[in-house]
């Protein structure tokens, strides 16, 4: 049996325990990276710099994170379960069992701490917990406060976001975030979620990437009808979902007004966080923002325009959280529109560019503007060569370990993902997982990158 391979039970492997075998296997990535990174030869050239100039600072978090729809499996009651089952669905190909992360959290989340991170971050799926409206299943939340605990048992710090893309069917019917009560009906979902387990959670996320739907504005991508925004056509794509479920009322996350959309969001941001803090002051409560590191075009330039449109309102609601978490995978030189990479530049396999460096220049443009201690919540890349996620997540670190070491307030990083999983309309194809799943069989496969990035985080050093 390869020793990076973890049976869908867990068990030991030939006598010798899961710990150990983990340990073996990141020793022998390390010394297979050096030998074919450069990176690494470069790291190992300045050797002579001390461990304490590489080090992070004390209680530094590191961990990996997971989204429940995209790893959980059959979130039945979800408005993109309905979405992805329609005839002619955009979405490549159904979530279905995805990584059956929901039984199997207790041998994903020890994988993870046997890996050498101290953190895990997961989102909580409000379609299970409130199914239908007014209903909240206890035995829903009992599960999740399992996933706590078991973090707890693996001495893990924890990241839960209460909101990650997915919504309960009946509340995209009615609207989504549209509709006059979302922010009075989502809040209500926070505080009860909040009183059954807030006292386990370590930081709080009311919501993830709300900005979405005004950064999707920015793109021109190819294909698409001349004067027409992705934005457009999505929302082209929502008018015949709502035709096929006799919902005229329908919209979620992607498919809504994004005007209307956002001040929803702020409005369900504000007021959860208001219950959050009710039930526990003391709880840490932010959210989690999607930033490309934006850089302006040599020519026409708009990068002042598109930060009021897309970031603005959102840093400055981040200045009355105590934390900002950022999700960053790209830089985006910014025209009237996002350009398109240049030619010859290496891409992933979400067509973005390879560019690890946004880590850092985004982490300072966020602590400038809001003031309050910021966390990476999200980075990492989709590839299937796993030396390139070696590189990529080296110099995302180090150019981290820069804005750290210029007084840059950077509590945390957190790599996206634990595992392949369901990346939304693009299926499964998107490789971002530090470890493989076998859909078949369930069976994790943990990738050398996995290992490196694991002992970084055991050293909480370079």
């Amino acid at each position: 049996m390869n020793p990076l391979e973890l049976s869908r039970s867990g068990s030991a492997v030939d006598g010798i325990s899961r710990r150990e075998v983990l340990r073996l296997a990141s020793a022998a990535a390390v010394v297979g990276s050096v030998s074919r990174n450069s990176f690494a030869q470069a790291a190992t050239a300045g050797s002579a710099a001390s461990d304490k100039a590489k080090a992070f600072p004390e209680k530094f978090l590191r961990g990996c994170a997971t989204a429940a729809h995209q790893v959980e499996g059959n979130n039945t009651n979800s408005d993109y379960w309905t979405m992805e089952h329609l005839p002619g669905s955009m979405f490549k190909e159904p979530s279905g069992d995805a990584c059956d992360h929901y039984h199997l959290y207790p041998q994903d989340i020890s994988m993870l701490a046997d890996l050498g991170f101290n953190t895990y971050r997961f989102s909580i799926e409000w379609a299970r917990i409130e199914p239908e409206e007014g209903f909240f299943s206890n035995a829903e939340l009992d599960h999740y406060k399992r996933m706590l605990a078991t973090c707890h048992e693996h001495n893990l710090n924890t990241m839960l976001t209460y909101y990650h893309f997915s919504l309960p069917r009946w509340f995209a019917v009615k609207g989504g975030w549209q509709q006059e009560k979302a922010a009075d009906l989502y809040a209500r979902y926070c505080e009860k979620v909040t009183k059954h387990m807030g006292d386990m959670v370590g930081y709080a996320s009311t919501m993830n990437e709300p900005d979405v739907p005004q950064l999707l504005d920015w793109l021109d991508l190819p294909g698409l009808p001349a004067g027409m925004s992705l934005t457009q056509a999505m929302q082209a794509g929502a008018a015949n979902v709502r035709k096929q479920l006799n919902a005229p009322d329908f919209g979620d996350f992607f498919f809504g007004d994004p005007m209307k959309t956002r001040d929803g969001l702020l409005a369900a941001h504000a007021k959860a966080r208001e219950a959050m803090k009710s039930v526990r002051p003391d709880m840490p409560v932010g959210f989690n923002l999607a930033m490309s590191d934006d850089q302006a075009a040599p020519e026409d330039r708009h990068l002042e325009e598109k930060r009021h449109a897309v970031y603005a309102p959102w840093l400055d609601a981040a200045k009355k959280c105590d934390y900002l978490g950022v999700q960053t995978y790209s830089r985006s030189v910014v025209g009237k529109k996002d350009l398109q990479p240049a030619k010859g530049v290496e891409l992933t396999m979400t067509g973005m560019e390879f560019y690890p460096e946004c880590v850092e220049h985004v982490v300072r443009y966020a602590a400038k503007e809001t003031g309050v201690p910021i966390f990476v919540t999200e980075n990492g890349i989709a590839t299937e060569d796993d030396t390139r996620r070696v590189e990529y997540y080296q110099r995302a670190v180090a150019g981290l370990k820069r804005a750290i070491d210029d007084g840059v307030d950077v509590r945390g990083y957190v790599a996206w993902s634990l595992m392949d999983n369901f990346e939304w309309q693009s299926g499964f194809k998107p490789k971002f997982g530090l470890v493989a799943v076998d859909l078949k069989t369930q069976k994790r496969t943990i990738k050398p990158s996995a290992a490196i990035l694991g002992n970084i985080a055991r050293r909480n050093s370079l």
